[in-house]
C-alpha cells in the first residue's frame, strides 16, 4: 500500500513538472510579441481567477487580516522579485539553462536554513551544497567568452525563491495556506501591471498569444494541484527526486520549440547540480530529519505565485 502511494505520488510529481515546464515554454514563446509586464499580468489574471474559483468551491475565501503579517509580506515581495528576474532571464536564455540553474534552489534553501534558522546541516550536506554551486558556476560560466549577464538574473531568482521558501516556513500555523496562495498570486499579477509602462506598454494580443497565455495560466494551477496531490500520497523524500524531471522537460521542449541544443558544459553542470541535490536528499533520509531540502523540493522551482505547502504541515 505504501509503495503504491509512493508511486502515485511520484507520478503526480512528474505530471506537475511537465505542466509547469510547459507553462514556462509557453510563457517564453509569447515574450517576443509582448512585454514582460503584460505577460505577467495576463497569466496572473488567469491563474488567480482559477485559484479563486477552486477556493470558493472548497473551503471558501478566508479573511484577509493575515496579509499584514511580516512573513507573508516578505513572501509576496520575494515571489514578485523571483518571477520578474525569472522571466527576464527566460526571455534571453535557453529554457534548459534557466531551469538548470533553478535546480539549485533546494540547496540554497538548506544553506539559508542553516545560516538563518540555525537548522542542523552536517558536513556531507555542506559538501553537496558546494558541489551543487560549482555546477551552477559551470552552467553560468562567469569569465568565459560565452558568458551571458542574463545568467546572473537566474541566480538572483534562486536567491529570491530561497528567501521566499524560508519566509514561508515562518508563517504562523493558523494562517490558511489558500489565503497565502491567493495573496501571492494576486501580488505577482499586480506587479505585472506596475511593470507594464516600463516593459513596452500594452501590445495588441493576437489569438495565438492569447491562447498560449491562457493555457500557461491553466498549467500553473494544474501543476501545483498535482504537487499537492503528490504531497498527500506518500513519503516526500521518495517523490522529491522526480522534481528534477523538469530539467528533462526543459531540454526536450527547448529543442522542440526553440531549437536549443545544450552543450557539454551545460549538461555537466546540470549533472553536478542534480546529483548533489539527490545526494542531499539521500542524506536527509539517512539521518531521519525533515530538513529544508526535502520541503523545498515539494513545490516546483518555477515561480508562479502559488503556495503548495499546507501551513499546518510546516515545521518551525
Amino acid at each position: 500500500m505504501a509503495l503504491n502511494a509512493n508511486l502515485r505520488g511520484a507520478l503526480y510529481m512528474a505530471i506537475a513538472m511537465a505542466a509547469l515546464t510547459t507553462n514556462d515554454t509557453l510563457t517564453k514563446s509569447v515574450l517576443p510579441q509582448m512585454g514582460m509586464g503584460q505577460v505577467i499580468l495576463l497569466r496572473g489574471v488567469v491563474a488567480t481567477s482559477l485559484l479563486c474559483i477552486l477556493i470558493f468551491r472548497t473551503d471558501g475565501f478566508p479573511s484577509l487580516k493575515f496579509l499584514a503579517h511580516r512573513s507573508i509580506l516578505t513572501r509576496v515581495a520575494c515571489e514578485i522579485g523571483g518571477t520578474t528576474t525569472f522571466i527576464f532571464a527566460l526571455a534571453h536564455l535557453p529554457l534548459a539553462n534557466v531551469t538548470a540553474v533553478l535546480q539549485a534552489l533546494p540547496l540554497a534553501v538548506t544553506m539559508g536554513a542553516a545560516i538563518v534558522l540555525a537548522e542542523p546541516v552536517g558536513w556531507r550536506r555542506w559538501s553537496a551544497i558546494s558541489v551543487g554551486f560549482v555546477g551552477v558556476m559551470i552552467i553560468v560560466r562567469p569569465g568565459l567568452g560565452d558568458f551571458s549577464a542574463w545568467s546572473l538574473l537566474a541566480l538572483l531568482t534562486v536567491g529570491f525563491c530561497a528567501v521566499r521558501d524560508l519566509s514561508t516556513r515562518l508563517i504562523p500555523q493558523d494562517i490558511p495556506s489558500v489565503g497565502v496562495s491567493v495573496a501571492t498570486s494576486a501580488g505577482v499579477t499586480l506587479s505585472g501591471a506596475a511593470l507594464l509602462p516600463f516593459t513596452g506598454g500594452w501590445q495588441p494580443v493576437e489569438v495565438p498569444s492569447a491562447l498560449s497565455i491562457f493555457l500557461a495560466g491553466i498549467l500553473v494551477v494544474v501543476g501545483y494541484q498535482f504537487v499537492i496531490k503528490a504531497m498527500r500520497q506518500g513519503d516526500i523524500s521518495f517523490m522529491a527526486p522526480f522534481r528534477y524531471t523538469s530539467l528533462l522537460w526543459a531540454i526536450l521542449l527547448g529543442f522542440l520549440f526553440f531549437g536549443d541544443v545544450p552543450d557539454a558544459l551545460m549538461l555537466f553542470g546540470s549533472a553536478l547540480v542534480v546529483g548533489s541535490g539527490l545526494y542531499a536528499l539521500y542524506r536527509e533520509r539517512i539521518v531521519g530529519h525533515d530538513l529544508p531540502i526535502t520541503e523545498s523540493t515539494a513545490p516546483a522551482i518555477t515561480t508562479s505565485g502559488l503556495d503548495t505547502k499546507p501551513v499546518h504541515d510546516r515545521r518551525r
